[in-house]
């Protein structure tokens, strides 16, 4: 349970049209959900809390995304924020920057997921760290970066090592690599 797939992970097992009614079929019965246009999830069940049928979020069916696409994707804007704990924002659509095709994907619970073409620069990150942190920090905007986010931000660079941080500074903003570095030193 908790599989995302699309008709194209069937393509051994029939012809197309068969396998999309099939798929269609499935769905209306409820065995699996349809999280968006040719998107599909057996989902997970929580029984424990009686929350019923759990979807995947959005982190999940992006990365299935960009797994089928054979294409990379760095999270941005709000949702990096969210994602470091530096704001309790959850953005209605999330956004990705990504080396695929550029294009919107409408959920059924009415969100969505926007992928935006970027240069490679911007995935070229080796950190994970360093990357949301850069995407979250550009969204703040120099400047503009809080006390309280200061101290969230140093207690996540405690975790990670210095240099793996490091190696990622000749692909953020000078701002950006002033502050990390501060605040690896406090």
């Amino acid at each position: 349970r908790g599989s995302i797939f699309s008709s194209a992970d069937f393509i051994n097992m029939g012809e197309p049209k068969s396998v999309l009614k099939a798929l269609e079929r499935m769905a209306n019965a409820g065995t699996i959900v349809r999280v968006s246009r040719g998107i599909y999830c057996y989902p997970k069940i929580d029984k424990f809390l009686g929350l019923g049928v759990i979807c995947p979020t959005f982190e999940e069916i992006a990365q299935y995304i960009a797994k089928r696409d054979k294409a990379r994707i760095v999270p941005t804007g709000s949702y990096a924020l969210n994602v470091l704990g530096l704001s309790t924002q959850v953005p209605a659509n999330v956004v990705y920057l990504t080396d695929g095709s550029p294009r919107t994907i409408s959920l059924k619970s009415g969100r969505g997921i926007k992928f935006i073409k970027t240069a490679p620069k911007n995935l070229a990150f080796k950190n994970k760290l360093a990357m949301l942190l850069t995407f979250a920090l550009k969204e703040i905007g120099e400047g503009n970066v809080t006390e309280d986010q200061k101290q969230i931000i140093k207690n996540l660079l405690k975790n990670e090592e210095k240099l793996a941080v490091e190696k990622d500074y000749t692909l953020m903003p000078t701002w950006i690599q002033h502050l990390l570095s501060k605040l690896y030193e406090c």
